[in-house]
């Protein structure tokens, strides 16, 4: 794979003949053998396949149903997909799994939920399903402009209804949160007089917190750090069996790998000990320090030449630098103006990229608006100029929701990737109002696609985002939120779409050769999906449901085997 592509379009009977020459006399024996499918590999040529024969965990071959047959051996496994369409397992470039994973048991979520009505059962069910006093609390990852039926905000007194002995605290994405009078009371809001406590005529607090004070608020509830919803105060029993269900759900969802932090890496090298881990962690490495101060900077960056990256497995690896250098500004995607940027804080991050480019380090690096971007761009060239180059690196750019077809241009030149973060396929009416007509175009997806550049999909979930990955590429392919409002104008196609959701992302990670397609020699890390994706109506993307998962070849999600009670 380069640093360019471009896409191929599939050609099923000339992908067919093709992939029937994959299988040779000389292949071992198959142990698994997935045959009579339509097998979307998203190799090169994306070609599509009847079946697959993995032995261990690795793909040893992918052609026809009569050829894979006569691969499998004695006591191999067989599955007829009876003509479903399969996919490679998915991949979230970044997302926050493992920190969500402590307390996932214990937040109610909003992913994908279309209906107001819908949620508000769920706030009922979840109060009562609490006790009496045990916080209700919801961390972002929603709107209510997501809710197809009525995009009204929760109001106080219908949250009093809900939920009359429970605190409620619900988080819509980054933008505000709703909560209910026992809230009020348990925090003392009704004492505070901050400005972003909205209320009435009469002064009375309205239950809606400005997004400025929703941390202020969430700190104030202490439910992160009381027994039935501490991050790091939790038993670790309960943080055990939560990440266990976290991990369940995502590969329900047809998740097998996300880049991120990896908060908790002991905890599941201890479910790869035990053979339950089932998804791949690409993580984050940054220097100690980072607090505030030039000491603090000086201290992080005399410690990034001795850091070290690339010494993990196949479950766990350390791979880049994230998110974030000191320095830099202008990147409030939630407002129409930017404050001005002064130039010495540009000059801090040039540093800052200078010293962790020159240790060979990858960066994944937060960025949202035009002016950041242009910012960031400005000081990597300057270091490309002085001689400092990271095309061999793989440098990535976040979000980008601001990104102009000029700055594509520029990053494309340096060899850097675009990872897609669509944040308003969760807030899309909020940025429209932010941003009026030009949130349509944010960011401007089919033309990072049509410039050749290395791009891929994930979701930053989970408190500015949705996780589920076919929801994204419901987005990427129609322009639509989570409950159908259009909010981009620049869809791509459903083969871009799905490179972008798997090949593409493993790329970033130097996982090529390993993840992100089904070919031979690949990690067997497939989806079973229950209708097809290339050919059912675009607006039926989002609906799709995984029927199996399978990572490394080993069954980590059967839908048959699911509890007839199962509705995460």
């Amino acid at each position: 794979m380069t640093g360019t592509r471009k896409l191929m379009a599939a050609a099923p009977l000339l992908a067919l003949a093709g992939a029937s020459i994959l299988v040779s006399a000389q292949q071992p024996a198959a142990d698994f053998v997935l045959t009579n499918g339509k097998i979307i590999t998203v190799d090169a040529q994306f070609s599509i396949a009847q079946a697959v024969a993995v032995r261990g965990d690795r793909i040893v071959a992918v052609g026809t149903s009569a050829d894979i047959t006569r691969m499998a051996g004695p006591n191999a496994r067989r599955i007829d997909l009876r003509g479903r369409a399969v996919v490679p397992g998915l991949i979230d470039n970044h997302a926050h799994f493992q920190e969500e994973g402590a307390y996932w048991t214990l937040e109610l979520r909003f992913d994908g939920v279309d209906s107001r009505k819908q949620a508000l059962e769920m706030i009922r069910a979840k109060a009562q399903a609490n006790g009496p006093g045990k916080w209700v609390f919801n961390l972002g990852g929603w709107s209510p402009d997501q809710f197809a039926d009525d995009k009204k905000p929760f109001t106080r007194d219908e949250l009093d209804r809900l939920s009359p002995n429970n605190p409620v605290f619900l988080q819509a994405s980054r933008a505000e949160a709703f909560i209910n009078s026992k809230a009020i009371e348990a925090v003392g809001l009704d004492k505070m007089s901050q400005p972003w406590i909205m209320r009435d005529a009469s002064g009375r607090p309205t239950g809606v917190i400005g997004g400025a004070g929703s941390g202020a608020v969430r700190n104030a509830a202490k439910f992160l750090d009381a027994p039935n919803g501490a991050r790091a105060n939790l038993p670790m029993d309960v943080i055990r069996s939560s990440s266990l269900a976290m991990l369940h759900d995502l590969n329900k969802a047809g998740l097998t790998t996300s880049g991120g932090g990896c908060q908790w890496e002991d905890l599941y090298r201890e479910f790869q000990r035990e053979g339950k881990a089932s998804m791949r962690f690409f993580c984050f490495r940054t220097a100690p320090g980072g607090g505030r101060g030039a000491g603090a900077v000086e201290q992080q960056l005399a410690a990034i030449p001795s850091l070290k990256y690339f010494e993990g497995d196949q479950w766990q690896e350390y791979t880049n630098w994230g998110e974030n250098f000191a320095g830099g500004g202008g990147d409030d995607l939630y407002s129409a103006t930017q404050q001005p940027v002064p130039q010495e804080s540009w000059d801090l991050f040039g540093r800052f990229a200078g010293v962790v480019a020159r240790a060979g380090i990858q960066a994944l690096l937060h960025t949202q608006t035009d002016i950041a971007i242009e910012g960031k761009l400005r000081e990597i060239e300057k270091l490309n100029q002085q001689g400092v180059s990271i095309r061999p690196l793989r440098w990535a750019f976040m979000h980008m929701e601001g990104v102009t077809p000029p700055q594509i241009e520029r990053m494309k030149k340096l060899n850097m990737f675009i990872a897609v973060h669509p944040r308003e396929m969760t807030t899309g009416g909020l940025l429209r109002r932010v941003h009026g007509d030009k949130a349509l175009t944010m960011p401007l997806l089919r033309e990072i696609q049509d410039s050749g550049i290395m791009w891929g999909l994930g979701t930053d979930a989970f408190e500015v985002n949705q996780y589920r990955p076919f929801q994204t590429l419901y987005w990427a392919v129609t322009g639509k939120m989570v409950g159908g409002t259009v909010v981009n104008t620049h869809p791509v196609s459903r083969e871009a779409a799905l490179i972008a959701h798997t090949r593409s992302n493993a790329y970033l990670f130097f996982r090529e050769n390993d993840l992100g397609s089904i070919q031979a020699g690949r990690f067997a890390d497939i989806v079973v999906i229950d209708r097809d994706y290339l050919t059912i109506p675009a607006d039926q993307i989002k609906d799709i449901k995984p029927v199996m998962t399978i990572v490394g070849g080993r069954v980590v999600f059967d839908a048959a085997a699911e509890p007839a009670t199962s509705t995460r």
